[in-house]
């Protein structure tokens, strides 16, 4: 099973869900080899709910993933948390949506939910937790304490991440996290955008047909994680051609210009030399 555990749906969190577009992205992950995807689209991407009730339109269900023409989809969502930091969380459709509308009141930036509150809804569901970019400067995980960052299943080594401030860098830190806190490292693309698919990816041993099942196989350290030769290369197109495409949706007007002013996802020179992240550290506390 070859499966990338950190993936979105649409250009933005302020465009809508498009079938044709999502369908697409689709394509293009089974063409770089991938047989199943983690959706983690933001919880508070416009029109959250029109995502999975797209998915229902397009594929098939069986009550644990989506059957997208060979491709698993898990279902899931990657949830801001007060502490500054993002946890990807992965389990059933009608769980995933229970736990989006009982986050509805901390949807709105400054009132982002507690991580413990958080890993107490979660954990009502058994659903798989990963610490996403646990090193990216604008929302890092460092301000949680070791035994909060233990309540994680795993931690995400994040493409974008390593184009930022380079493979070497990246992968060390994740790692010696995971290390300290006796957690697996995970792999994930972070992609909003067809081309970044096959930057990143996991290995596993066997086949996964449920949420719980793929966590436990984590947990076992049933996979490994794959680093593309590609990684820069399909990182850097996706981040040109998700910028002209914002463009074009503003020129559109399926966007306002402040909305398309995103995080961007091309590195800084003092990020790609690896100055930007040498200050963010993991301290044991």
């Amino acid at each position: 099973m070859r499966i990338d555990l950190h993936t979105h749906a649409k250009l933005s969190k302020a465009t809508e869900f498009s079938e044709a577009y999502y369908g697409q992205m689709l394509e293009e992950a089974a063409t770089a080899g991938l047989t199943a995807l983690a959706l983690t689209e933001h919880f508070n991407t416009r029109n959250f709910k029109e995502v999975y009730a797209g998915l229902d339109r397009m594929f098939p269900y069986n009550g644990h993933v989506y059957n997208a023409d060979g491709l698993s989809l898990f279902p899931g969502m990657e949830v801001d948390i007060r502490e500054q930091g993002h946890i990807l969380l992965i389990g059933k459709k009608d769980e995933v949506l229970e736990l989006r509308e009982r986050l509805e009141p901390y949807t709105g930036k400054g009132s982002f939910v507690a991580f413990d509150l958080l890993m107490d809804y979660a954990d009502d569901y058994s659903m798989l937790k990963i610490g996403a970019h646990p090193f990216r400067e604008s929302n890092s995980l460092l301000g949680l304490s070791r035994e909060q960052l233990s309540r994680l299943d795993a931690f995400d080594l994040n493409a974008k991440d390593m184009y930022r401030y380079s493979k070497k860098v990246t992968r060390e830190r994740v790692e010696l996290l995971a290390h300290e806190l006796g957690k697996p490292v995970t792999a994930g693309s972070d992609t909003h955008q067809c081309l970044q698919f096959g930057s990143v990816w996991n290995e596993l041993d066997r086949e996964a047909a449920t949420a719980l099942e793929l966590k436990m196989a984590l947990l076992r350290g049933e996979h490994s994680v794959v680093v593309s030769d590609e990684l820069e290369l399909r990182v850097k197109a996706a981040a040109k051609l998700k910028k002209l495409m914002k463009k074009l949706a503003v020129l559109q007007g399926e966007l306002v210009p402040s909305e398309a002013e995103e995080e961007a996802d091309e590195p800084t020179a003092k990020q790609r030399s690896g100055k930007a992240s040498s200050t963010l550290a993991f301290d044991p506390k």
